[in-house]
């Protein structure tokens, strides 16, 4: 073999990388890894689809509101700024259908998602679906998930203020017993208040953190919207200026064309150091699952090329589970290995690890469809 190409099975034997690959999922995402519909046939809607799949047209009409033809962002900042009353009824209907959501029994891209990713590693969702919710808490026995973070909130998810935990909405604060609250959901609307929410507030702490810290950089299904003016400042600034991110890559999981893409990210983006894919089976997490970091540090610093590993499209989670299972076990000889030596451990992944300890989320309750582990 030569030097300057690497085999699979090193590959998977060398997680070394402690800098962490972030994910950031925005509506695309959740629609993609549903194309069907949750378990129950229920459509994860698009924000042009809000209105139709949700079922809020009459409820809309019946106020003489009009809607058709607008973009739905500037409906929901109108309704913000002058009829209060009735976005809490809008509200409360979108949160009733988002709530009963169920994950199907078959592997979805959310199982993918939690499955590539390692713990040091961040899953960053817009979406307030409970079904990445849900898929780590099926996958959190065989693998421990990344560190979730819901920035608009999650229908799945509540907090204790008093305490600073955070689990399922449907379990109790571990500290003081009391029934978690559940975690407010931010809507389309103009003037997004992140910080008003201490809960929140943390999720993008936690996330401009991992940010800063990160190698990589995946943006899945998700097109800034306008109405994000506050959440891009947020991430731009994290991000810092791209011509300081001279090792750093991006990936844009979205059916936009390149152009279209490399426009809206033109603030994250140095020079080529992209690259855009329309189906996540094409992405280099799909390609390179928990070793994506490792794979393009040797590719791209190393001049060492490595053999796709891509994950299989199985149609048992069984099937996933079992093919994971080399992965995992080099991981827990590696950490092993570290444990033996202290030497080796990542000061990085240690950062990362003490930005996260904000909040304390509980992982006690594991029940598909219910509370999940979202760490």
């Amino acid at each position: 073999m030569s030097p300057m190409i690497g085999t699979v099975e090193e590959k998977i034997a060398n997680p070394f990388f402690g800098r962490p690959h972030v994910v950031i999922l925005g509506a695309g995402a959740s629609r993609a890894s549903f194309p069907k519909g949750e378990a129950t046939g229920r459509r994860l809607p698009l924000v042009a689809d809000l209105v139709e799949d949700v079922g809020l047209h009459d409820l809309l009409r019946s106020r003489g509101v009009v809607y058709e033809g607008r973009n739905l962002e500037d409906v929901f900042s109108d309704l913000h700024e002058q009829e209060p009353a009735l976005l809490r009824e809008v509200e409360q209907v979108i949160h009733s259908y988002f709530a009963e959501m169920l994950l199907p029994h078959e592997p979805s891209l959310y199982d993918h998602l939690v499955l590539s990713l390692r713990e040091k590693d961040v899953l960053a969702t817009f979406n307030w679906d409970p079904l990445l919710f849900a898929a780590c808490a099926r996958n959190h026995a065989k693998a421990t998930p990344p560190y979730v973070l819901h920035l608009h909130g999650n229908v799945a998810l509540g907090y204790c203020a008093i305490d600073r935990t955070a689990g399922s909405v449907r379990s109790t604060c571990r500290k003081c017993g009391g029934q978690f609250r559940p975690s407010r959901l931010i809507y389309p609307i103009r003037d997004k208040d992140y910080a008003a929410d201490p809960f929140l507030a943390s999720q993008w702490t936690a996330l401009q953190g991992a940010m800063k810290e990160a190698y990589m950089l995946t943006i899945f299904g998700y097109s800034a919207p306008k109405t994000d003016v506050k959440a891009m400042e947020a991430m731009k600034a994290a991000w810092g200026r791209a011509a300081e991110r001279e090792l750093e890559e991006i990936e844009i999981v979205n059916l936009g064309t390149e152009d279209e893409l490399r426009q809206t990210w033109a603030d994250f983006i140095l020079s080529h150091h992209y690259r855009c894919r329309r189906d996540f089976f094409d992405s280099w997490l799909a390609k390179h699952p928990r070793r994506s970091c490792e794979a393009m540090w040797n590719q791209t610093m190393e001049c060492k090329f490595i053999g796709e590993n891509a994950v299989p499209r199985a149609t048992r989670i069984e099937e996933l589970w079992e093919w994971y299972a080399p992965l995992l076990e080099a991981e827990r000889s590696a950490e092993a290995r570290r444990d033996d030596d202290p030497s080796q451990h990542s000061p990085v992944k240690a950062r990362t690890a003490r930005s996260r300890r904000a909040w304390s989320l509980d992982s006690h309750e594991s029940r598909p469809g219910g509370g999940s582990p979202a760490r």
